[in-house]
């Protein structure tokens, strides 16, 4: 219901007010408009201000909270890293916790532990290494604790795989695919 036609029904049972003539009605019309353009900008503040349903400047303004801003670019992935950015804690350094957090990177993320201070990362689900792999690494080793080693594990295409998804040569040189294309294909298969 628009603000004016809701000041008209509240108006109403009153019986003092001409709501139909031009003087009245404008009155009503104009404050109603206002109430209406408030409500707008009321509805864009709660919905920006709650990093659950933020979709634009919300996420940025959190975003420059931290050091590094996430990889993230669609909203929703966006708003997913920063609130695994903001569970960080003093008592994030078990792994599951590190594993709940890394995810702040932007990208699905995984953390296991090798051997005694050593742990190594992978990114699920990405082939090859993912886009803006340096402000990741950035970001990551952030989140990490400083004393441990990190290797970074990429998916590539195996041998095996290569074998048992390309009878031959020329079902790999048909489609065209160039070296990087062919090793990171394996989310394609």
């Amino acid at each position: 219901m628009r603000h004016a036609q809701y000041l008209r029904e509240l108006l109403r049972p009153l019986g003092v007010y001409d709501l139909s003539a031009p003087f009245n009605g404008g009155e009503l019309e104009a404050q109603g408009e206002a109430l209406d353009n408030l409500r707008v900008w009321l509805e864009e503040i709660q919905r920006e201000s709650s990093l659950a349903e933020a979709e634009d400047w919300g996420l940025e303004n959190v975003a420059k909270l931290f050091a590094r801003r996430p990889v993230a670019t669609q909203p929703r992935k966006l708003a997913a890293a920063l609130a695994a950015l903001l569970r960080i804690g003093g008592d994030s350094f078990t792994l599951d916790a590190i594993n709940d957090t890394i995810t702040g990177c932007g990208i699905p993320a995984l953390v296991k532990e090798r051997g005694k201070g050593e742990v190594s990362v992978s990114f699920p689900g990405v082939a090859g290494e993912p886009d803006n792999f340096e402000e990741l690494k950035k970001i990551i080793e952030d989140i990490l604790p400083t004393h441990l080693g990190i290797e970074y594990d990429f998916w590539y295409l195996t041998w095996m795989e290569l074998e048992d998804n390309f009878p031959s040569w020329q079902s790999i040189e048909e489609p065209g695919y160039s070296w990087l294309e062919l090793e990171t294909c394996v989310e394609y298969l």
